[in-house]
């Protein structure tokens, strides 16, 4: 065995490890792809900008929107960073929690997980939609009523949800409250609370087309 190719006792593990890394990515490259002075190569740019851009109209809250977006954006990003509709909660920007809920041509809609593209000319309603100028609509009173919230981060989703049912003519027991509200999750554990409130307002909403 040639005196170059004989063990080193003296060679730390680590050592040892770092090389057959090393050499590991040296014989991996093709020859003759190097890059000029050893220089990282040139990053991908991130998508976004005019070229990849698209035209979509949102009618959000009664109000038209000519948008440029990035075609992957959400209805959740759109609202919160493109219009300043930061109303809508981001939670687990997975469809888990509710905080994003709104409402789409009348419809409770978890904005996380739609295209804002597939909106195009649709009815969408936010929490900053549902009061009448300066008077609060019924639920938003009654969950400040029955105390409906504690951080209050979940509490636009909560009203959403309760609005839609409430007009869906659901909402009429506790336990369908529990049921169809399972999916708007609190963490401060106000349900109780916010079932009342829910009660409260189905109670004087009933029939009056709100």
């Amino acid at each position: 065995m040639s005196d170059e190719n004989r063990f080193d006792p003296n060679v730390t593990r680590r050592e040892l490890m770092a090389g057959a890394v090393a050499a590991g990515v040296a014989a991996s490259v093709p020859a003759g792809l190097a890059f000029a002075d050893e220089a990282a190569p040139a990053a991908v740019p991130a998508v976004g900008g005019s070229a990849v851009e698209m035209g979509v109209k949102l009618i959000v809250n009664g109000q038209p929107h000519a948008l440029s977006i990035d075609p992957r954006a959400t209805l959740l990003d759109t609202l919160r960073e493109t219009l300043s509709l930061t109303g809508t909660k981001k939670g687990c920007d997975h469809g888990q929690c509710g905080a994003c809920t709104v409402h789409v041509n009348g419809e409770r809609a978890l904005s996380c997980l739609m295209l804002a593209a597939q909106c195009e000319g649709d009815q969408i309603t936010t929490i900053e939609g549902i009061a009448n100028g300066d008077e609060l609509h019924p639920v938003q009173k009654a969950f400040i009523d029955h105390d409906g919230f504690q951080c209050g981060y979940c509490t636009s989703g909560q009203i959403m949800s309760a609005v839609a049912l409430i007009k869906e003519g659901h909402a009429t027991t506790e336990d369908e409250v529990r049921e169809l509200m399972s999916g708007n999750l609190c963490r401060c554990g106000a349900y109780p609370n916010i079932c009342k409130a829910v009660m409260d307002a189905q109670g004087k909403l009933a029939g009056s087309g709100i």
